[in-house]
């Protein structure tokens, strides 16, 4: 085997850019089966990355920087010959590099070039980063080591717990596998992501008396406030999925299973990519370009506003690139992608089913 014999891969933090790492992640795997990968991550991140086979060791980013010291001496003692960070910050390429990796491989942005032993370049015109997809950004960190990555298409696994848990959630709301859309309406980003709550209750009622699909509510912890407010604006009946609710684990099941996923431009909204699920994506102030992938299964809503793409994380002004997007326009294209639901999707799949 030529390339690394001990890698390490620094895993971004938001749940969405995993999922749009994993083509990298199983071309990793299959050039270099012979080699122990480990992940460097966000402990939550493992849930997400569970049930694939493409790494052997984790090491979890600590939560408070008095504890960093331990991280370090947990790299050096590793001693990886190789070291990727799908991250672009500072800090994990000082980690990288405390930590003794003899090559650093990464894009040299905030400064930390110096840090890296192979520097990458990130697409700009006039001073800008260019929107263009992380699919091929993340590609090209693995292209550098030797490994070529010719299938983009998203996958995810899961592990036998997380199946267990989504399967006993689909019983608890009494939910039968395709016959249920999943309705994610918040984002970890910010609020200026969020389609307002009055519209998903509309679309959630729509779905339910024009589409035949019960509409599921799924949302982080902090989030129940908004599926309550989503179920009180509701005319019928709508499952939220809160006590109990879904985890990362979980959510992979409940997502895999279903009819169809409605969502802002979130993190689970990759889920539905990686099982090939119909969905229907709702965009506001962020660039489609960063996260495009060419998943024929899902559409794209975004209204053309003079003062967006802003990528601000909450809206100084009114709004207005999500509250013109009517509920009668998103259950239009849900309507249509059904009704094509039958063609075949560049999907990604289950490792080893």
């Amino acid at each position: 085997m030529s390339g690394p014999r001990r890698l390490l891969v620094v895993l971004p933090n938001w749940v969405g850019d995993v999922v749009l790492a994993t083509p990298t992640l199983a071309a990793l795997r299959a050039r270099f089966r012979d080699a122990h990968i480990t992940y460097l991550m966000r402990a939550y991140v493992s849930e997400v990355t569970a049930g694939c086979d493409w790494h052997d060791g984790e090491l979890h980013w600590p939560a408070s920087t008095r504890a960093m010291p331990g991280l370090i001496g947990a790299l050096r003692r590793e001693r990886f010959d190789a070291a990727l960070l799908l991250t672009n910050s500072w800090r994990s390429a000082l980690a990288v590099w405390l930590g003794g990796a003899a090559q650093r491989v990464g894009y040299a942005r905030e400064g930390r070039g110096v840090l890296l032993t192979d520097r990458l370049m990130p697409l700009r015109r006039d001073g800008q980063f260019v929107p263009s997809s992380v699919l091929p950004y993340y590609a090209a960190l693995a292209e550098r080591i030797g490994c070529p990555v010719s299938d983009r298409a998203l996958r995810l696994g899961i592990r036998a717990d997380q199946a267990a848990a989504g399967a006993a959630l689909r019983k608890h709301y009494g939910l039968h596998p395709g016959e249920y859309a999943v309705v994610n309406p918040g984002a970890a980003f910010g609020a200026a992501k969020c389609w307002p709550a009055e519209r998903f209750a509309e679309a959630c009622d729509r779905l339910r008396d024009e589409m035949g699909l019960t509409p599921v509510l799924v949302g982080a912890p902090g989030e129940q406030p908004l599926l309550a407010r989503i179920v009180e604006l509701a005319r019928g009946p709508v499952a939220a999925l809160l006590k109990p609710g879904t985890t990362l684990g979980s959510l992979k099941e409940i997502v895999r299973t279903a009819g169809l996923l409605l969502c802002n431009d979130t993190g689970p909204r990759h889920y539905g990519n990686a099982f090939g699920v119909p969905t229907v994506t709702i965009f506001g102030p962020t660039h489609q370009a960063w996260t495009e992938t060419g998943y024929r299964g899902e559409v794209c809503i975004q209204e053309p506003v003079e003062c967006g793409p802003c990528q601000l994380r909450v809206c100084p002004i009114d709004h207005r690139c999500m509250t013109r997007v009517s509920a009668a326009r998103v259950i239009d294209e849900v309507r249509a992608l059904l009704a094509r639901s039958g063609e075949p999707a560049s999907a990604g799949t289950i490792p080893g089913r």
